[in-house]
């Protein structure tokens, strides 16, 4: 196998994979939760400053998204086609709901009528909420397995065979964190009203969220043992967990004090240490096969060749840090509290 600075093309690419991934859930998780936890504000000028604390940038991250799936579609075809074919109704859904949350923002402030503004808040806030559920519940089938035969194609018993107690429990808990996250960036970008029924509203999901990962965590011990193996095979993993633990107390500590900027950096760090988990415990397979181990999709039998991932590779590490810098430069330019004016949503 050829490398590049020692690391083997394909691992590079599952390395790339996982940033693209990580980068999209940090991302466009906080637009998720602003949009989960809209309903909770009863004022127009409250859910106006959520909507427009999100309003220069939700776009823009959606962008991650697209490197994704551009990612595992040239990098792993076989994967993007197992995985698209098996989670269909999920990924589709997820997919017309991100078409449903964008009209909904940029609709909701063309006309002044109170019934149109709460028609597009319902909107807005089921699309954003059904979004977070089903990309938990397809991380959750990656992660349970699927079942994948012999040929490397999904083997469908039902179409609605990605609905399991495992996927649901990754569903409800993709929601709480995104929750906080969403909430935690609002409490960093506003201010006033809004920004005092937030403390309220991060307090709750806070709790959701840990409640949410306890019953995963139990389910997955009980339930899901191949998951649990690498951290029983290698020790030095258990500081995955512990580091998860330390920033959940953290973004407690850091809200009880209002520094709101440092306690979404922690929401951050949960996010990027729940997915670094899941990448330690599936490499080197992409999809796990329930029916036979042996069927699995891995980094040896699902990437395209090695001529392609070198050459892609060039590209990538030209392409993926110039989004980086440009994402960057909007957060700068639009960092502080937010104001309404004359151009708001």
């Amino acid at each position: 196998m050829e490398t590049f600075l020692g690391i083997e093309y394909t691992t590079w690419w599952f390395l790339i994979l996982g940033a693209t991934v990580t980068g999209y859930a940090i991302l466009d998780g906080f637009d998720m939760g602003v949009g989960a936890i809209h309903l909770f504000f009863k004022k127009e000028e409250s859910r106006r400053l959520a909507i427009n604390a999100i309003g220069p940038v939700w776009d823009g991250n959606e962008v991650w998204l697209v490197i994704t799936g551009g990612v595992l579609f040239a990098a792993f075809p076989p994967v993007y086609a197992t995985l698209f074919s098996g989670l269909y109704i999920p990924l589709m859904l997820f997919l017309v709901m991100i078409i449903f949350r964008a009209v909904s923002i940029e609709f909701r402030g063309k006309e002044k009528m109170a019934w149109w503004r709460k028609t597009w808040d319902i909107s807005f806030s089921i699309s954003s909420t059904v979004m977070a559920i089903a990309l938990g519940m397809v991380i959750g089938n990656v992660l349970q397995g699927m079942p994948i035969g012999a040929d490397g194609e999904f083997s469908r018993e039902t179409g609605f065979s990605f609905i399991n107690p495992f996927s649901a429990l990754t569903g409800v808990t993709s929601l709480s964190l995104f929750m906080l996250h969403g909430a935690l960036y609002l409490g960093m970008k506003t201010e006033g009203r809004l920004y005092a029924r937030l403390t309220i509203i991060i307090k709750n999901t806070t709790i959701f969220f840990v409640l949410s990962l306890l019953h995963l965590t139990f389910y997955t011990l009980l339930y899901v043992p191949h998951l649990t193996e690498k951290l029983k095979e290698a020790e030095w993993l258990f500081i995955l967990p512990a580091c998860l633990v330390l920033l959940v107390a953290n973004i407690t500590r850091l809200v009880s004090k209002k520094k709101y900027k440092w306690a979404f950096a922690s929401s951050s760090g949960v996010i990027a240490s729940l997915l670094l988990l899941v990448a330690f415990e599936l490499f080197p397979v992409m999809l796990f096969s329930s029916i036979n181990p042996d069927y699995s999709l891995t980094l040896m039998n699902s990437t395209a060749s090695e001529k392609s991932l070198s050459i892609m590779l060039i590209i990538a590490m030209i392409a993926i840090p110039l989004i980086a810098i440009y994402t960057f430069f909007v957060f700068w330019t639009f960092r502080g509290k937010v104001k309404i004016d004359d151009h708001s949503y």
